[in-house]
């Protein structure tokens, strides 16, 4: 009996971890450049994440669940996180992008308002380009999009949601 409840408690820890795919493979040696999450933060228990969650539509790891993990058990404090990966340059791809409200404590979070836009934006990447997630969110409108470092230009198409992108209670 004891060796059944340890064997299905170790199936449920391994079905809750998390597998991220690689943003390039990793015997890749062309040409590259580099796409950004980014965040903007209001104190220390509460920011706006704007983040890869998909590239050609295998997850990735990125900076909101970063920021999570590192911070779990700090109670109402967080330190944002931010991760960055390598893209395949010159070559077409559809980004997963998400936009996302984060408190540092789930009851914050319950109690809050969180914001949260998602959609695929698809471009070509430059060889060396530095890309980062951006994004924006207000009561009538709200937006992720990609945009070129250099330039501060958006690449690709916006990812828009006209009137509120609030979650309702039960989406949180």
């Amino acid at each position: 009996m004891i060796r059944r409840i340890v064997t299905l408690a170790i199936v449920f820890a391994l079905v809750g971890c998390a597998t991220y795919a690689p943003s390039i493979p990793a015997n890749y040696s062309g040409p590259k450049a580099k796409l950004e999450d980014s965040a903007t933060t209001y104190g220390s228990s509460k920011a706006d994440f704007f983040v890869v969650e998909e590239i050609d539509g295998a997850k990735v790891d990125n900076s909101l669940n970063e920021t999570f993990r590192r911070n779990q058990g700090r109670g109402m404090s967080m330190t944002p996180y931010f991760i960055d990966r390598p893209l395949i340059a010159d070559k077409a791809v559809k980004i997963g992008i998400k936009g996302r409200t984060h408190f540092a404590a789930p009851i914050q979070e319950l109690a809050g308002t969180v914001y949260q836009v998602k959609g695929v934006v698809e471009f070509t990447p430059k060889t060396d380009g530095i890309y980062i997630v951006r994004g924006e969110f207000a009561e009538d409108h709200s937006a992720v999009w990609i945009e070129d470092h250099a330039t501060k230009q958006p690449v690709g198409q916006r990812v828009e949601v006209k009137g509120s992108a609030k979650l309702g209670f039960l989406e949180k």
